[in-house]
This record gives C-alpha cells, sequence and structure tokens, in this order.
C-alpha cells in the first residue's frame, strides 16, 4: 500500500512516497522514496514529470551493431583463450575487443575522451575504477608475437563458422598505402623518419573479410608475387586467389600462375579500348548500376588469357568532371603566361618559355588534346597561342574514361571477377578510415616501436575484419555501401541521455533514441539494435 507523508526539517515539509505492508501482523512502512517540497511536487505534475537538469547526445547505432558483432564472433573469450590464465580484470579479451570497437567506430578520437563519453560504458559495465585508460593500453601491450598470431587465427576461424559454405575460396591481396609510423629508433627529433608500411591480406572472396595479414615495411617489401605465396600458405585452404593492379602486372609470369584476377594497362590494348560500346553487355543491374562488359580472350605476355573490359557510367562522370577540371586549370595557366608574355611582364627566353610551357602541361591527359605555339626568336618578342582540339577530347573520353581491363583465369561469372578485383578498392578505403588519424598513439607522446606496430596492426585487421562482416550482411540485405558509409548511417542512429533532477539518491536517467530514416531502420533491425536500446 502506497501513501504520502511528510516531515518537518527545519521549518519545512519534505515529502515522501511511503510503502506499507503487514510484517509479522503489524503494518510497516518497508520503503521509502523522497518527493521533494510541496513546490516540487506541483511543479512536477504541472509538467507532467521531474524536470531534465541536463543532457547529452551521443552516437549508438555504431557502437551497439560493433559490440553486437564482437559478441557474435565471441572475440573477448577467444582472445582469453589465446592469452591463457590472467589475474588482471577486466581480461586482455575484453580490452582488445575495446580496442577494436574504439578503432572502428570513432579512429578520430583520443581513446579516453571516447570511452567517458561513449555507449561502451553501458554496454560493458566495468567496475568504478576497473577500467583506465593507461591499463587499457598497458594490457594490450600485453600481446606478444605468439599471441598475436593466436588471435589472428581464432578470429578467422570464427569468422569462417559464421560464414560456413561461403569462406571456402578466399583472395590474396595487397594493401600497399597501410599506415605510416614515427620511428622511435632514432636519437634525435631531426632523425626520425616516418615508417611506411604494407599490408598483405588474405580476405574472403565473398565480402573481402580479412583471415590472415602480413605486415611489411615498404623499404623492405618483398615482390608481390613472394607476398602472395606467404599469405597464401598463411591460409588453411588452398584456393587462393592473387589480385593484384596495372602496376604490378609486369611482376607476375601470369603464364606460369594459376587462381588471379588482375587489372592491365588500357593503352597496351588498343583493339580493345577501340571496341564499340554495342560490343559490351550489362553485368548485373542491381549489383552494379551503369555497369558493362565485355567478356573475351587475348594474348598477354605470349598467352592467351581471359579478359574483361568493363566500363562503369559512375566512374565515366568522375573521371569527365576531372579531367574537366584539369583542362580548366591548365589552360587557365597558359592563358596566363601567354598575357604576361604579350605585356612584356615575363622576359625569360624562349628555352625558359618552353620549360615553363612543359611544367605546366607534363604528365596530364591534357597532352592528348591540348596543342601549343610559341613565335618569336628574343625575349619581348615571345608570343604563346594554344589550341583544345575538340575532336580528340571526344575520342579520348570514349576510348579510355570508365573503362578498367581485368584478366583472369578463373571461369567465375564477370560480376564475381569485378567483385574480386573491386575488394582491393574497399579495403584500401577501409584502412585509410581506421589507421590515418589513429596513429597517432595515445597522448601525450608515442615511440611506434616494432611490438606497437604490430598491436596496431593487429587491431586495425581486427576492425576491418568486424566492419566488412557488417557490410556483407548489409550488402545481403540490398544495402551496397562501404564500411565508411555503413558505419556513417549507423552513427546517425543517436541517443540522448536526459539526467533529472534528484528526488532523493542519485540522479535519475532516461535515455531516448532519435528518429530513424527507412534504412537506418533497416539496419537497426539488421543488426538487432533493439537488444541494446533503452527499455
Amino acid at each position: 500500500m502506497a501513501s504520502v507523508i511528510g516531515k518537518r526539517v527545519g521549518g519545512r515539509t519534505y515529502y515522501y512516497l511511503a510503502e506499507s505492508a503487514r510484517v509479522d501482523g503489524k503494518p510497516r512502512v518497508v520503503g521509502q522514496r523522497y518527493l521533494g517540497t510541496a513546490e516540487d511536487i506541483a511543479a512536477a505534475v504541472a509538467n507532467g514529470g521531474p524536470e531534465a537538469a541536463g543532457a547529452r547526445h551521443r552516437s549508438f547505432g555504431d557502437v551497439a551493431a560493433v559490440w553486437g558483432t564482437l559478441q557474435r564472433l565471441d572475440l573477448a573469450r577467444r582472445v582469453d583463450a589465446v592469452a591463457g590464465p590472467q589475474r588482471a580484470r577486466p581480461t586482455l579479451g575484453l580490452h582488445v575487443a575495446l580496442a577494436v570497437l574504439h578503432r572502428a567506430t570513432a579512429p578520430e578520437t583520443e581513446f579516453e575522451e571516447w570511452w567517458h563519453g561513449c555507449l561502451a560504458q553501458d554496454l560493458i559495465r566495468p567496475r568504478p575504477g576497473a577500467l583506465t585508460t593507461t591499463g587499457h593500453w598497458r594490457a594490450l601491450q600485453r600481446l606478444g608475437p605468439e599471441r598475436i598470431a593466436g588471435v589472428e587465427n581464432v578470429i578467422a576461424e570464427a569468422v569462417l563458422e559464421l560464414l560456413g559454405d561461403d569462406g571456402t575460396s578466399a583472395l590474396a591481396v595487397d594493401v600497399a598505402q597501410f599506415a605510416a609510423f614515427t620511428a622511435a629508433d632514432c636519437t634525435l627529433p631531426s632523425a626520425c623518419q616516418d615508417v611506411l608500411a604494407g599490408l598483405g591480406l588474405v580476405v574472403t572472396r565473398d565480402g573481402a573479410i580479412p583471415l590472415a595479414s602480413r605486415f611489411y615495411r615498404r623499404e623492405t617489401a618483398p615482390t608481390f608475387g613472394a607476398l602472395a605465396v606467404e599469405l597464401g600458405e598463411q591460409y588453411p585452404t588452398a584456393d587462393v586467389t592473387l589480385v593484384f593492379h596495372a602496376g604490378q602486372a609486369a611482376q607476375l609470369d601470369l603464364g606460369a600462375r594459376t587462381g588471379f584476377v588482375g587489372s592491365l594497362p588500357l593503352a597496351d590494348y588498343p583493339d580493345l579500348f577501340s571496341r564499340p560500346a554495342s560490343a559490351r553487355r550489362r553485368v548485373d543491374p542491381e549489383r552494379f548500376a551503369g555497369l558493362t562488359a565485355l567478356d573475351t580472350r587475348t594474348t598477354v605476355d605470349g598467352t592467351r588469357h581471359r579478359v574483361i573490359l568493363t566500363h562503369s557510367a559512375t566512374l565515366h562522370a568522375a573521371q569527365y568532371r576531372a579531367f574537366t577540371s584539369e583542362l580548366s586549370t591548365t589552360v587557365r595557366e597558359l592563358d596566363g603566361l601567354a598575357a604576361a608574355l604579350a605585356a612584356g611582364t615575363h622576359r625569360g627566353d624562349r628555352s625558359q618559355v618552353h620549360a615553363e610551357i612543359s611544367r605546366i602541361i607534363r604528365g596530364r591527359r591534357v597532352e592528348r588534346v591540348l596543342s601549343t605555339t610559341l613565335t618569336g626568336v628574343r625575349a619581348g618578342e615571345l608570343r604563346l597561342t594554344r589550341r583544345v582540339d575538340e575532336p580528340a577530347v571526344a575520342r579520348l573520353v570514349e576510348e579510355f574514361f570508365g573503362k578498367q581491363l581485368l584478366v583472369t583465369d578463373r571461369d567465375w561469372p564477370v560480376a564475381e571477377v569485378v567483385t574480386a578485383y573491386r575488394a582491393r578498392t574497399h579495403l584500401e578505403s577501409t584502412f585509410r578510415w581506421l589507421t590515418g588519424p589513429a596513429s597517432a598513439g595515445p597522448s601525450p607522446r608515442w615511440d611506434w616501436t616494432p611490438h606497437r606496430i604490430a598491436v596496431h596492426t593487429l587491431v586495425s585487421v581486427l576492425a576491418a575484419t568486424v566492419t566488412h562482416l557488417m557490410r556483407r550482411e548489409a550488402d545481403r540485405a540490398g544495402m551496397n555501401l562501404s564500411v565508411a558509409e555503413l558505419l556513417d548511417q549507423l552513427r546517425g542512429i543517436g541517443e540522448t541521455v536526459l539526467r533529472h533532477r534528484s528526488t532523493g539518491g542519485r540522479p535519475r536517467t532516461r535515455r531516448i533514441l532519435s528518429d530513424r530514416t527507412p534504412r537506418q531502420q533497416a539496419l537497426f533491425e539488421l543488426f538487432g539494435l533493439e537488444r541494446f536500446s533503452p527499455a
């Protein structure tokens, strides 16, 4: 039974909600809750509830979705199994899971700032003071080489368990622009240099989900062929397809290799790029809007191979915009030089003006469509004219823009060949997001020793594993998004935390999720975020 009782303190009456019950046959007050003064109660009734004393907004969807995926992979328990018996709490497994969660959702934010304002505290609920920033970084340093290798292996097993038959074939990919670190083995700041790092990966053919990695310093990089062999030996199956880009093709003997998908320099095959658009067929309108392809065979390095000439309307439009901007800039610079010559303000001789023209045009595609004429002999008499060859522009746009030439020995459908080749692009994009700002390390100073680089690489690879697994699930649900786009959509599902004035005891809080767009709602349901949302 509930009743309101008042207590006089210092000449004022304070009210409580008392809960009464019979104890041993006698009425007793078994609980009470402070309500406040009469004015407090009147204000609460008039406003429909207690007045909020403060509010803060934080992202919800990205943290909850990544954390849910970490739970499905059972990452913390698997890492603890590799680490062996531990006295420390939280365990190393939880620290690694938190590091991956932080890297995947807020790589630009310091860990301490992220942790104190993040939903993760409500998801994990550590003991007060049990998880500190210093303790977190110290725990990660317990990841020695054997543990790092073991963690990578057990998480690869977890991914393959989730994928089932879809994980039986893989791709070997080189991410040459993985990250840059400031070397710690320098005695003077002026002697410090950035360590440019690359990363070889074995990833699933479906979804480009990392399974194994090989970190290397750029100055001691292995050949791409040797890297591919090494990566293939790390993966439990023999069905690994090498993925390479046009710049790496010269390093490979395709006639002696099996299992590859790569690109070739389009300009080396004029008989193909000059084929009319009518020779191409649509690939997969649902997965690749505006993509057409010509599937044929030609001689590559003396051997007949299957080649696929693709044309992307999206890439065509992007290249055309970039080209017109480049042409406009070049014309503007040439016109400025011509005006300076005509006004007599440029007094260079003929060789100097020729050098200036070469500097403006050199190395650009505009060389194919732009011609210049320099008249006069002596300084002050030189005049410059230029002409844009519009028919040449039309030929360039028609023959090259939007096109890519792929080569493979696989008999996969064209859509699967394109998907395999684009895995490298997706991974490069993901690691640019994960490793750029994050390479700063914790404050106030972070020396990138080989061990710390290895730990950083492991966390980055695991973050890519989790986010690419999520991207694959979204793609299967009909949402073709990059990792950055997916996380941005999830981050748009926000949460407002309202703190109400205390009516006795600790201040009460209330969590409210933001309204969601149709796509955000679809992702909310796909990743089961209801279980993490406020009751």
